[in-house]
């Protein structure tokens, strides 16, 4: 599923507009962003957390050349999947 499609799915479930649906899912996508950005967490009970993890920096190598590298610090998104979506899964 695309964003796209993820907009058609909450129009169809809501009854609302594709253009109501398109700014309800935005929302929460910037809503998840900002809360990941001010270095918190999105916690959706069955469903599952978005969180930050600080990634160190480490040597790594050039595959074009073979040379080593220094890949710098940086801030991952992730995500655990909650109880319920894993049962859904499986």
């Amino acid at each position: 599923m695309n964003k796209a499609e993820l907009i058609t799915h909450v129009a169809d479930e809501t009854g609302l507009s594709k253009a109501n649906s398109e700014r309800a899912v935005n929302s929460v996508f910037q809503g998840i962003a900002k809360a990941l950005g001010t270095g918190g967490k999105a916690s959706f009970v069955g469903f599952g957390t978005f969180s930050v993890i600080d990634r160190a920096s480490r040597s790594g190598r050039n595959p074009r050349t073979g040379e080593t590298i220094q890949i710098p610090a940086s801030r991952q998104p992730k995500f655990k999947a909650g109880k319920e979506l894993r049962e859904a899964v499986n």
